[in-house]
């Protein structure tokens, strides 16, 4: 009866228990299997007397009777510590009580030891019964299994091959190493130089931010286990993201970052900052305080050695999460061969160290574990570490997380969870092994939180006990990681005191030393930025024109379909007009980018397109994947060119901005042949939301941390009466964020001139490589005036500047430029105004930043008798492009000619929001831009 038992648990063994109580009361109340099976099972016996209250006793030398009851108890509570013990374990190295749980407890389900005691170990189940002498026993290995210094969450695992596997990876011990004396006193010794640098730098620079790892010790041998599995398995990287708590010690332990360079940084403000004065003058190299900056190291202790890299982070702390999956992504990817990239998830291995706050509070920490099961984003899984100090600056758990554990957010993604407390080491390596054993079995991610603690202030410059006196009293007075663990050594007899001693004393003169150099001046070099050059650098060498037959021979490719393959009978019409457009001149968006496409694979240069529906376009402009109509299977003509020299990656990315822009940002640092990364916005004004990733990452690493983003942000803008969430791309943040050459803008009104400036950054990739944010259009898709001719592509090139060809039959009569970039420009164009309007000139700023101040004066001198230069714009005064260029354009003429604008006027929201009023607003834009006197209603002259 026991061992047929000892199956169910839960609701099930109350079920069967139920069947079989009817069963005693009338056999033949149950089915005929039932019953059979019943009648094998032993009559119930009598009840046991109760037991002391304490569970970890001896089993008593005559077991009472059991009861059916009981049998089914015990395995439920098996169950119930296996699936609850986390609530029970003693995680908290300043002692606090673990929560508990009633799953937990033996009268729950009725017990007491001596029930226990009397039961056969079977009835607990799984590998802890293996060897017990009875059920009390196995019990009591359970409970260590599951609620000691290291405990498990493994139910929100949905596979139960998956699930077993980490059960039998707990239950047989498959990674708690019994570490002999001399891994034991390495450990110690990695534990003396870990304390060793936070005590030197907390006594020698007092008030000074470091962010110490002090309470999480652990992490560094942590670190050092993961990698040296990884260099073991073949790994031939690691890239690693972290904010600032232990980001130093980290820096110095596993990069190998120099202590003398550190302390450097500590001594000298200019080092600190990481701006040479001889660098500021030049170049745009303003650097990042200490606790930012990234490295990268070779670390050779195997035959092939693996790269180490951890990536440069500012104080948006989990926001550097995507940019370490996208540059594990470039890493594992050979783009070298047509099609989709190879990928090789064994190749890179990244690594997320999040803080206990910041995990469940910010967003993006949500956003990045989605992407681990995408297609476009899959890296076969992360190895995540919480680092728990469980404080934030001054906010307590209970004030900043509405769950339990700050891990409790990575269950919705079925990962698994291994909390350990950061006071047991070697319960911390047994962590970090089985996480690199899951991630290289099934590579998917897995999550270890290390509960610890913060020694000092959050910034070691505040005072703790403000906020948190009793914790910090008991924070005084709890020894150190290495102490303790010390203490353990020297009570087993492994070391003696005077030898643990001497290991500390041996890494504070380590310390010493480096700073003696650093005071004299020698000053190390170190690798600032992750990515700072890939050593891709050469002559700049633009793409090789393309002929018409190779156009024409790129269009029918495009337009070839595999035998059987039959898209949607509507699309394939309109897609069958490429041909038609090379010979009439109507080359719309969709067909110049594919072009520009075509010719960039040619070159042998890997593109990478991703977005919000980017693979058909929002606007249904591209469709550069095809479904089958009879069986929805997909075909991309631009991964089938006969020219085809690279890879062509095109993906829909999740509804994100903050966590795919980081990712792409990631990607495009860390692919050193320069690929052609791009990502598309679903609006331009959704970018809003990856406000972080464009401010603190696109814009402003390069002068950071010497990385060399080459992202191309596309980004829909125009105002064609869809309200304010789908007019603006804020044009006028990204005009505002440049500086120092470190962004390409342009708004383009021609579908030749996007084609030219993609091809012209792929050319710009192997050697100065930018960002490139594109105002890309809506209306202007499909515009027949935004369409080009065959011989433009062919023959033309970007311009930066287009003048008017109209005007310049008659230039003598031109007294007014319009100048203006984008759709604007078209409804100028296109207007029955322009046709009157003799006098005026429209001019096309196609690039705004760097801004074509040559080309333009150049245009500009064209029309001898000039009196006004009118910025023309949709968007209201405020925004858009006009506060940007006002000073350049005044730079531009002389004092006779009057500046102005012509847009909205200025408004706290960029569009209306009913299309009469927007109708009306354009009208008198395009009216008094062709017409009107300048002063009018939302013409403002600037002197």
């Amino acid at each position: 009866m026991v061992n047929e038992l000892a199956s169910f648990y839960g609701p099930n063994a109350g079920y069967v228990l139920e069947l079989y109580e009817r069963y005693q009361r009338d056999p033949a109340s149950v089915d005929p299997e039932t019953r059979a099976v019943f009648e094998g099972w032993s009559a119930e016996g009598a009840e046991a007397p109760a037991a002391p209250p304490t569970i970890f006793v001896a089993a008593p030398s005559e077991p009472p009777a059991f009861t059916i009851q009981h049998v089914i108890g015990a395995t439920a509570l098996a169950h119930g510590i296996r699936a609850r013990g986390h609530l029970g374990a003693h995680l908290d190295p300043l002692g606090t009580p673990p929560l508990g749980d009633p799953a937990l407890l033996l009268e729950t389900y009725g017990l007491t030891e001596a029930n226990l005691a009397a039961l056969p170990p079977d009835v607990v189940g799984g590998h802890a019964a293996e060897g017990a002498r009875n059920a009390l026993e196995a019990i009591n290995r359970v409970r260590a299994m599951y609620s000691g210094t290291i405990s498990y969450e493994f139910d929100q695992v949905k596979s139960p091959d998956e699930r077993g596997w980490l059960r039998d990876a707990v239950g047989l011990a498959l990674y708690r190493q019994e570490l002999d004396p001399a891994a034991k006193r390495e450990l110690l010794e990695r534990l003396a130089e870990v304390e060793a640098f936070e005590r030197y730098l907390h006594q020698t620079f007092p008030g000074q931010k470091r962010f110490s790892i002090e309470g999480v010790d652990a992490l560094v041998p942590m670190l050092d286990e993961i990698i040296g599995q990884a260099m073991d398995t073949g790994t031939r990287e690691v890239a690693m993201g972290m904010a600032h708590r232990g980001r130093l010690n980290v820096l110095a332990h596993i990069l190998e970052k120099p202590y003398m360079a550190i302390l450097s940084e500590f001594m000298h403000p200019r080092y600190e900052e990481r701006t040479p004065a001889s660098e500021m003058a030049d170049g745009g190299w303003t650097g990042d305080v200490k606790y930012h900056l990234g490295a990268e190291r070779l670390h050779r202790e195997s035959a092939a050695g693996i790269q180490l890299l951890l990536a440069s982070n500012p104080s948006h702390l989990e926001f550097v999460n995507p940019v370490v999956e996208g540059m594990a992504r470039a890493a594992q990817e050979d783009r070298d061969q047509p099609g989709f990239p190879t990928q090789h998830v064994d190749r890179a291995l990244p690594i997320l160290i999040h803080g206990d706050a910041a995990f469940p509070g910010e967003g993006i920490v949500a956003e990045t574990l989605n992407l681990w099961r995408l297609p476009g984003y899959y890296t076969g899984g992360t190895i995540h570490i919480i680092t728990n100090n469980q404080l934030g600056f001054t906010t307590e758990a209970e004030e900043g997380r509405s769950t339990h554990f700050a891990s409790d957010l990575a269950k919705g993604f079925e990962v698994p969870i291994v909390h350990v407390n950061a006071d047991d080491p070697e319960a911390c390596l047994t962590a970090a092994r089985l996480a690199y054993g899951w991630r290289s079995r099934f590579h998917k991610d897995i999550l270890v939180e290390l509960v610890g603690y913060r020694r000092w202030g959050h910034n070691e410059g505040d005072e703790p006990a403000f906020t948190q006196p009793q914790m910090y009293e008991v924070i005084r007075a709890h020894p150190t990681v290495r102490a303790l663990y010390a203490q353990k050594l020297e009570q087993e007899g492994t070391i003696d005191h005077e030898a643990a001693e001497e290991m500390m004393k041996a890494a504070l003169a380590r310390m010493d030393k480096a700073k003696h150099e650093a005071e004299q001046g020698h000053i190390e070099a170190t690798t600032v930025g992750a990515a700072e050059t890939n050593g891709r650098y050469g002559g700049f060498k633009m793409l090789p024109p393309v002929s018409a037959e190779q156009v024409t021979r790129w269009t029918e490719e495009l337009l070839k379909r595999p035998e059987g393959f039959t898209p949607n009978a509507k699309l394939e019409r309109l897609l069958q007009r490429y041909r038609h457009a090379l010979e009439e001149g109507g080359i719309d968006w969709g067909q110049a980018e594919a072009l520009a496409f075509a010719s960039i694979l040619a070159e042998g240069i890997p593109i990478r397109l991703t977005g919000q529906d980017t693979e058909r376009g929002t606007f249904s402009h591209r469709h550069a994947v095809l479904h089958d109509e009879q069986t929805g299977k997909t075909y991309i003509p631009l991964q089938h060119l006969s020219t085809d020299r690279a890879s062509f990656a095109i993906y829909n990315s999740p509804l994100s901005e903050a966590g795919v822009l980081g990712f792409e940002y990631g990607y495009s640092i860390h692919a050193p042949e320069g690929a052609l990364v791009l990502w598309e916005a679903q609006f331009g004004d959704f970018a809003n939301s990856g406000q972080v990733m464009i401010d603190q990452f696109i814009a402003s690493a390069r002068a950071k941390w010497r990385q060399e983003p080459s992202l191309t942000l596309l980004l829909p803008h125009g105002y064609e009466g869809q309200g304010p969430e789908h007019s603006s791309a804020r044009l006028e943040r990204y005009l505002q964020l440049a500086a120092e050459d470190n962004l390409r803008v342009a708004n383009c009104s021609t579908s030749a001139q996007y084609y030219h400036l993609l091809r012209l950054h792929a050319a710009y990739l192997s050697y100065d490589p930018r960002p490139l944010i594109i105002m890309t259009p809506k209306s202007l898709l499909r515009h027949p005036h935004s369409a080009s001719r065959l011989e433009e592509l062919t023959e033309g090139e970007f311009q930066p500047v287009i003048d008017d060809e109209l005007a310049r039959d008659h230039v003598e009569s031109v007294t007014r430029v319009v100048a203006c970039a984008g759709k604007v420009s078209i409804d100028l164009l296109t207007s029955q105004e322009r046709a009157e309007a003799e006098e005026v000139a429209i001019v096309r700023v196609e690039s705004l930043y760097p801004f074509p101040e040559e080309e333009l004066a150049q245009v500009l001198a064209g029309y001898p008798r000039l009196r006004e230069l009118v910025w023309t714009q949709e968007e209201p005064e405020n925004m858009g492009a006009w506060t940007f260029v006002a000073p350049k354009l005044q730079a531009l003429v002389n004092r006779g000619v009057k500046v102005s604008v012509i847009s909205r006027p200025e408004r706290a929201s960029p569009a209306e929001g009913l299309m009469e009023l927007h109708q009306a607003e354009q009208q008198r834009i395009i009216t008094q831009a062709l017409k009107a006197p300048v002063r009018q209603r939302g013409g403002r002259h600037v002197s």
